[in-house]
């Protein structure tokens, strides 16, 4: 489905977004039992960049090369398969990877698909114990001097790439304000990246019904954090999801949905 000069300009978008090419230090991620040890910088790192493990200071997506790789490749896959629907991400930080996305339809002068940026853009909600065990456990909402970033910083990020135009369409909220009544229709491909229970289940409750046979599910945060695991596992048996679950990096996992 490549041609050459698409090929080059995404292969570029990828290392720009991810700043492989300037390869700008990051956030350190340092855990005590107070959870509160701060953010200390630390040296760019090939191995920890490629697989999302560090927090940048300045690129514009923090899920790494492999993440970003298994993206063009979803997307590419239903554009070639033409499986119906748009694109969204939910939990879009600094929006490299929605910017990624719009890219990709730009390459291949798709006009008739929308990239949806879904945030709070104010970070990560405090986890609420009693309704989503679990989500306490990691107070990321501490961080959010980090996670936190304005839907004008993001939109500004998408202007500066020439792709903030009207394919992208923002739902600012909370997921569980503004996921039931987004206008979306269909999807083609679903990425969550919301860290907790519940941003996790409000993607899936709210988005999956919305998803195509023939789209890709993605979930950043599979392995990395359990709470996420756990509504992805309660959601699949909820409603009798048994398409496999393939890995990603380590970290992120993908399923195509079949039925």
């Amino acid at each position: 489905m490549l041609t050459h000069s698409t090929d080059l300009y995404l292969d570029l978008m990828k290392k720009v977004v991810a700043n492989t090419i300037y390869q700008d230090n990051a956030h350190g991620w340092v855990r005590n039992k107070d959870f509160d040890a701060g953010l200390p910088s630390i040296e760019y790192s090939d191995e920890l960049r490629s697989g999302g493990r560090d927090i940048p200071r300045v690129a514009h997506t923090m899920i790494g090369g492999k993440r970003l790789d298994n993206l063009h490749a979803c997307v590419e896959q239903v554009l070639s398969d033409d499986i119906p629907g748009d694109l969204i991400e939910t939990g879009v930080w600094r929006g490299g990877a929605t910017i990624f996305m719009r890219a990709l339809l730009k390459a291949y002068d798709i006009k008739d698909r929308t990239v949806w940026v879904a945030d709070s853009f104010e970070g990560i909600p405090k986890g609420d114990p009693e309704r989503y065990p679990g989500d306490d456990l990691a107070p990321l909402y501490r961080f959010n001097d980090v996670f936190g970033v304005s839907e004008d910083t993001v939109r500004e990020n998408f202007r500066r790439y020439g792709l903030l135009d009207d394919q992208v369409r923002f739902l600012p909220g909370y997921f569980r304000d503004t996921l039931p009544t987004a206008p979306v229709t269909r999807l083609a491909v679903l990425r969550m990246d919301g860290d907790l229970f519940e941003s996790t289940m409000d993607a899936l409750t709210h988005l999956y019904p919305k998803l195509s046979v023939g789209g890709y599910v993605i979930v950043d945060d599979y392995r990395a954090l359990p709470p996420c695991r756990v509504a992805v596992y309660q959601y699949r048996r909820e409603h009798g999801i048994t398409d496999p679950i393939e890995e990603i990096d380590g970290v992120g996992v993908y399923w195509r949905r079949t039925s």
